[in-house]
C-alpha cells in the first residue's frame, strides 16, 4: 500500500444481487484497483456467502433467517454491523461507508460509542415509506446524520436538500465494458436453452416483481404486445428482497391468470428468480430489448449494462432516467400507461430503430466509469477525517 491508500470499510445489506449491493462491490473493485485496502461487510445467514466473487476482503457478519417483521429484521441487520464492528473500529479502517441505512444506522450507534469516527453513506432512493414508523424513523435519522451524503443521479441531490436539509454529492454508477459487451459466449446458448427462450422477440426486465418496478404495469403492455406478436416473451429476472412484495406479486398473478399466459421456461412469461452472477451478461444478450419502466430509482444500473451489452432500451420518461439519458437513447414511455409502453415493445422491433437506439446505447455507456467514480469516492475520503459529528437527531431509535 503507498502512503495515500486508505484502508476502508464497505457496508451493504444484503449478499443477494440487489442494485445497491452490486454498486458497493464494483466500487470496491475499483477502490482495490487504485490501492487501497477495502473490506466489504455485508449481513448474511451462516454457510450464505455473497452472490458474486470480489476482490476486496468480505466478511459476511451472521444474522438470523427472515421470516419476522421488517423491523425486527432491519434491527437484526443493524445489531450484526454493530457487533461485528465493535472490535475493529477505529484500529482497523480509516473510513466506513454505508450504503444503505441499515449499515449507516449501525455506524451511527458505534460513532456515538466513540468505536467510529466520521462516515459516508450512500442514498441511491428514498422509499415514501416502509409501512413501519420505526423503520421509517431509522431511515430518516441514517440521512440526518451521517457526515457525508452520497447520491447516484443529479435529481435525487435537490430532493434529499429539500426533504432532509442535507447536500449531497454526486457520484455516478459505472459498468464493466470488460464484462458486458455485445460479444456473444457458448454461455449465450446455453441459458437461452435453460429459459426456454424461442423466436423472439424477448424482453428482459430486471429486479423481480414489485411496484416499484411498474411489474403488473409492463405485464399489461405485454399482454396488449402479444395479441400482435405471439411469439413474444416476457423475461423477468432477480427479486431477492428484505421487504414482503407479496401483495403486489398476487395483482401480478391475477392478471397472468386472467391473461391465461403460462408461466415458465419456454413459455411466454419467464420468472428466472435470483440468477447466477455469472449468468447476467448473457441474459442481457439474450433480450431483444431490456423493458425499464420504474416508478423509483436511484439510478437504474442495469439501463447501462443493457447498453454496454449492445442492446435498446425502454424506459420511464422521468428522472433519474432523463437525468442522463438523452432524447435519442432511449425509446421513453408513460410508465402509467399500458397503451404507451405497448407501442414501445412494438416500436423497438424495426431494425433501424434497435440498430440506432444500440449504437447510442453502446456509446453511452462509455461514459460511465467505476474507476473515475473510486478516485471521486476517495477524494471524499480523504476531507472526511475533518468533519464534526452531527448534532443529535430526534426521535432517535437505535
Amino acid at each position: 500500500m503507498s502512503r495515500d491508500a486508505l484502508r476502508i470499510a464497505l457496508l451493504t445489506h444484503s449478499t443477494n444481487p440487489r442494485g445497491g449491493v452490486v454498486h458497493c462491490l464494483e466500487l470496491a473493485d475499483a477502490l482495490m484497483a487504485q490501492g487501497h485496502a477495502v473490506t466489504v461487510h455485508a449481513p448474511g445467514v451462516p454457510g450464505q456467502p455473497l452472490f458474486r466473487a470480489c476482490r476486496a476482503a468480505v466478511r459476511i457478519l451472521p444474522v438470523p433467517g427472515s421470516g419476522r417483521s421488517l423491523r425486527e429484521v432491519v434491527q437484526a441487520r443493524i445489531h450484526s454491523f454493530v457487533q461485528g464492528l465493535s472490535e475493529a473500529g477505529r484500529a482497523e479502517f480509516d473510513v466506513f461507508h454505508a450504503h444503505d441505512g441499515i449499515g449507516a444506522n449501525a455506524l451511527l450507534a458505534l460513532r456515538r460509542q466513540g468505536l467510529v469516527g466520521a462516515y459516508v453513506r450512500t442514498v441511491h432512493h428514498v422509499d415514501a415509506g416502509f409501512g413501519d414508523p420505526v423503520v421509517d424513523a431509522w431511515e430518516t435519522q441514517s440521512i440526518c446524520q451521517a457526515n457525508r451524503l452520497v447520491c447516484v443521479s443529479e435529481s435525487w441531490a435537490p430532493k434529499l436538500r429539500e426533504r432532509f436539509q442535507r447536500d449531497a454529492q454526486v457520484i455516478h454508477n459505472g459498468v464493466d465494458l470488460r464484462r458486458f459487451s455485445a460479444v456473444p459466449t457458448p454461455r449465450d446458448a446455453d441459458l437461452a436453452r435453460r429459459l426456454g427462450l424461442g423466436p423472439g422477440p424477448v424482453y428482459l426486465m430486471v429486479g423481480g416483481i414489485e411496484a416499484r418496478k411498474n411489474t403488473v404495469g409492463a405485464l399489461q403492455a405485454f399482454i396488449q404486445l402479444r395479441a400482435r406478436v405471439p411469439t413474444a416473451q416476457l423475461l423477468i429476472a432477480g427479486g431477492a428482497s428484505l421487504l414482503d412484495h407479496s401483495p403486489y406479486r398476487q395483482r401480478f398473478e391475477q392478471l397472468l391468470a386472467q391473461s391465461n399466459l403460462p408461466t415458465g421456461p419456454g413459455q411466454p412469461v419467464v420468472l428466472t428468480g435470483v440468477l447466477a452472477d455469472a449468468d447476467m451478461p448473457a441474459l442481457y444478450r439474450l433480450a431483444t430489448a431490456l423493458l425499464f419502466p420504474s416508478l423509483l430509482e436511484g439510478f437504474g444500473l442495469a439501463i447501462v449494462e443493457a447498453m454496454a451489452s449492445g442492446r435498446p432500451v425502454i424506459v420511464s420518461r422521468q428522472a433519474p432516467f432523463t437525468d442522463f439519458l438523452g432524447p435519442d437513447d432511449a425509446l421513453w414511455v408513460d410508465p402509467h400507461s399500458a397503451p404507451s409502453m405497448a407501442e414501445a415493445l412494438l416500436q423497438v422491433l424495426f431494425q433501424g430503430t434497435a440498430r440506432a437506439l444500440s449504437e447510442r446505447g453502446w456509446q453511452l455507456a462509455h461514459r460511465f466509469d467505476w474507476a473515475a467514480a473510486a478516485r471521486a469516492h476517495a477524494e471524499l475520503y480523504a476531507g472526511l477525517a475533518q468533519d464534526a459529528p452531527r448534532p443529535p437527531f430526534q426521535p432517535t431509535f437505535c
